[in-house]
């Protein structure tokens, strides 16, 4: 297993990212939804995921965790459907496979080894099914993202650990029993969680909350040296810099999305040169708005009138006087609020 540590303050020195503006604007898009409450107080809702019904896209499910209690499944007008009891799931992703849809959370359980929890989402019951939880490697887990390789189908997770380190798992499915193998890591310099993979590319992006963000090659047989591409300015990204999404467009195109946790704004760089392309804010209608956001995503494409374009969600951390939920917005807002397309 190979493992690159990166000094993080001096190598962001060198970004390439395009300087930002003073004070740029964030104009305010309104929630269209919201899910049910989590049951339980405090820091408790962080992370979704969308799994897009591609037969009848109005029937899609989101996927977001308690990490308190367990994880939550909901339909689009953000009712809770069902509900998996587990021990301090903290981020999630998900692929469809072709019509099996497998769900991986990050488990912090136990704070001294990390472990990548497995789950197939039962579409036709909006359930989730335990497949087992695996070790990944020493520490607390914290992020979690998927790649599911074009190449030849096969899929791995990557484990962003409380400290800075990212394990590479590969999972293979081919048996009843999952098997979960570590293939190689990576190292930042100080804590990071937010990570998403373009499973176009093969790239994946990671935030190092305090720092900024970092490019590496997904494949565990490429260098494990980052890129880094965007700071931490206090302007255009605040920190903490948490949740990560993608909107892919074309081959190499789109935006990579990031939540400013510090400023409550989520900023927008243009791919494939990760460009600043300007920020939003939650709020301003029927639903509150959102705060102090951990996790997000993104999905694209039409989900219905309500998100004709695609469906972006972020976790709420102050929904009072209720306890955290995950707001839904329209893609399209967002795009016509910030001009772009």
């Amino acid at each position: 297993m190979r493992v690159a540590l990166l000094t993080s303050t001096i190598a962001l020195t060198a970004c390439a990212t395009v300087p930002p503006v003073a004070t740029p604007a964030a104009p305010t898009v309104a929630a269209s939804a919201e899910t049910d409450p989590v049951d339980t107080a405090a820091d408790a809702a962080d992370d979704p995921a969308i799994w897009r019904n591609p037969r009848d896209p109005a029937k899609s499910l989101v996927i977001g965790t308690d990490k308190q209690a367990g994880i939550h499944v909901y339909d689009l007008t953000g009712k809770r459907v069902s509900f998996t009891a587990a021990a301090r799931l903290n981020n999630v992703d998900l692929r469809d496979l072709g019509g099996r849809v497998i769900v991986a959370a990050s488990d912090r359980a136990d704070v001294t080894q990390g472990h990548v929890a497995l789950f197939t989402l039962d579409t036709a019951t909006a359930r989730l099914v335990p497949m087992g939880r695996y070790p990944s490697g020493a520490g607390e887990a914290y992020g979690m993202c998927l790649w599911h390789r074009a190449k030849d189908g096969a899929l791995f997770g990557f484990v962003v650990m409380k400290d800075g380190r990212i394990d590479q798992v590969a999972i293979d499915l081919a048996a009843p029993t999952p098997k979960v193998t570590a293939v190689r890591s990576m190292k930042l310099g100080t804590q990071a969680e937010g990570c998403v993979v373009d499973d176009r590319t093969g790239l994946l992006y990671v935030a190092e909350e305090d720092v900024g963000l970092w490019r590496f090659a997904a494949d565990p047989a490429a260098p494990t040296t980052a890129t880094a591409i965007a700071q931490v300015d206090g302007r255009t990204l605040v920190a903490d810099a948490e949740g990560l999404a993608l909107a892919p467009r074309g081959r190499t195109g789109g935006y990579l999305v990031v939540s400013s946790q510090g400023d409550n704004a989520y900023t927008l760089y243009r791919l494939p040169g990760v460009t600043y392309a300007g920020r939003f804010r939650i709020g301003g209608g029927a639903i509150d708005g959102t705060n102090d956001t951990d996790g997000i995503e993104l999905a694209l494409g039409n989900f219905g009138p309500d998100y004709p374009a695609g469906l972006f969600i972020a976790q709420d951390g102050d929904n009072a006087p209720a306890t955290q939920n995950f707001k839904y917005v329209s893609w399209a807002k967002v795009l016509r609020a910030l001009k772009l397309r």
